[in-house]
């Protein structure tokens, strides 16, 4: 007798299929998607799941909808891609005009790239070549701070924390770069000057042979979660442009609403030299990201007819650029702070609910994100499994479970999302 449809479909998966982050001799449950819709994950087999985790973060409009179907099918129908190098096209120049109006003012050039982690790669190559157009081919190092997480290709993965981060085993091939202490200063905390003075001394010690710094502004992502006072970005502008350093802001997390602020640099009111978009840039329906630089850095690299050595085959791809542009356009249509504010307000309500279960260490909410870290790291796969049991899609790391939810969810929506996290973890925690 043949295996039903849906199970052939997961024991080919199991076995052939390498999820990320996951051994192919031993791996974590992946459950078939069916179909998706607003906040809902449908599964095969006909449970409903509330999505926790926008795809990733990238699904800030939920899925299946309309307005973004539309731009994808308007797009499909004139052509899906065509090549960067020698051409150009309305979705393109419709999506840069968008991000530079949106984004600091002097951020007045834009890079399309392939992903986030290219994006970095873009930003990092930046900044080495506009050095050494400078006839300061020395600067070419990279500070950052430790529980960093900005990609999994190599150079992205050489300014993500060495230590505590996931590519460890990579460090003895990877580009050697500078790292200090995280940011300590709480997002509310009072300010004091001890809070970036490792950072001050390696700008003041080793300002000649850095290119740039590269640093999540006022949330740290996937290397912690860790959420921190913008008067840190703030000094670090300071401190930058003092020892003459350009200063990169990767806001492929924290852009297009998810802190509360359309870009986390607006929490300090800074301009970086670079900044680095993604994931929610498309509403999560296809890869794409960008990398804006200012004018300085741009003409600095592309004075005495010097070019800048990056081209993916897929650079602005139409199809991408067509989704990112309505995307943005029905984010600044809408009143996305006030729901991203509301989201803020029923997650603090809610999470908080934990803060003195035997196991919890800290909880942390910031605009759409919210995160409870736990003394000890999870059972991935009896953790998840519980999660889905009670129809909510939570995908924990390590000790983190963290959700940041599309921006479209019903307050109805979110409290079942919020209060089943908790009572699952309750359960979790008493195991």
């Amino acid at each position: 007798m043949n295996k039903p449809a849906s199970d052939r479909i997961t024991e080919f998966d199991k076995r052939h299929i390498w999820h990320p982050y996951t051994s192919m001799m031993n791996p974590l449950p992946a459950f078939t998607v069916e179909s998706c819709e607003g906040v809902y994950i449908k599964l095969e087999d006909g449970r409903k799941l509330i999505d926790g985790m926008s795809s990733w973060w990238s699904v800030i409009h939920g899925y299946n909808n309309p307005v973004l179907n539309r731009a994808a099918h308007e797009q499909l129908d004139k052509m899906s891609h065509v090549m960067f190098g020698g051409l150009t096209h309305r979705p393109a120049v419709e999506l840069a005009e968008l991000l530079i109006k949106i984004t600091p003012e002097k951020l007045q050039h834009v890079f399309f790239a392939d992903s986030g982690s290219v994006s970095v790669e873009v930003a990092m190559k930046m900044a080495i070549q506009y050095w050494h157009a400078k006839g300061k081919p020395e600067k070419n190092r990279m500070l950052t701070v430790m529980n960093g997480y900005h990609g999994d290709t190599f150079g992205a993965m050489s300014v993500c924390d060495p230590v505590n981060g996931m590519h460890s085993m990579f460090e003895g091939v990877l580009a050697k770069n500078i790292f200090v202490e995280a940011p300590q200063c709480k997002f509310d905390a009072q300010w004091n000057e001890k809070y970036i003075s490792q950072m001050k001394n390696a700008l003041a010690e080793n300002h000649e042979q850095i290119a740039a710094v590269i640093i999540e502004p006022v949330v740290q992502g996937a290397g912690g979660m860790r959420i921190y006072s913008p008067h840190y970005i703030k000094r670090l502008r300071e401190l930058c442009s003092e020892f003459n350093v350009l200063l990169i802001a990767d806001e492929i997390a924290t852009g297009f609403g998810r802190t509360g602020k359309l870009f986390a640099c607006e929490w300090a009111g800074i301009t970086p030299d670079i900044m680095c978009l993604g994931k929610a840039i498309t509403g999560g329906y296809m890869t794409l990201a960008a990398t804006l630089a200012t004018t300085d850095v741009a003409e600095g690299i592309s004075g005495n007819g010097g070019v800048f050595m990056h081209g993916p085959t897929f650079m602005g791809n139409p199809l991408a650029c067509a989704v990112a542009v309505a995307s943005i356009r029905l984010l600044l249509e809408e009143d996305w702070q006030a729901r991203v504010l509301k989201i803020e307000s029923i997650m603090k309500e809610n999470l908080f609910t934990i803060k003195t279960v035997l196991g919890v260490r800290d909880i942390r909410v910031l605009g759409a994100i919210g995160v409870v870290e736990l003394e000890n790291s999870v059972d991935m796969a009896e953790i998840q499994r519980m999660f889905v049991d009670k129809g909510i899609w939570v995908r924990p790391y390590g000790r983190l479970v963290y959700i940041m939810p599309p921006f479209i969810i019903s307050e109805k929506e979110l409290n079942t999302l919020t209060e089943t996290m908790t009572e699952v973890i309750r359960e979790y925690l008493s195991l």
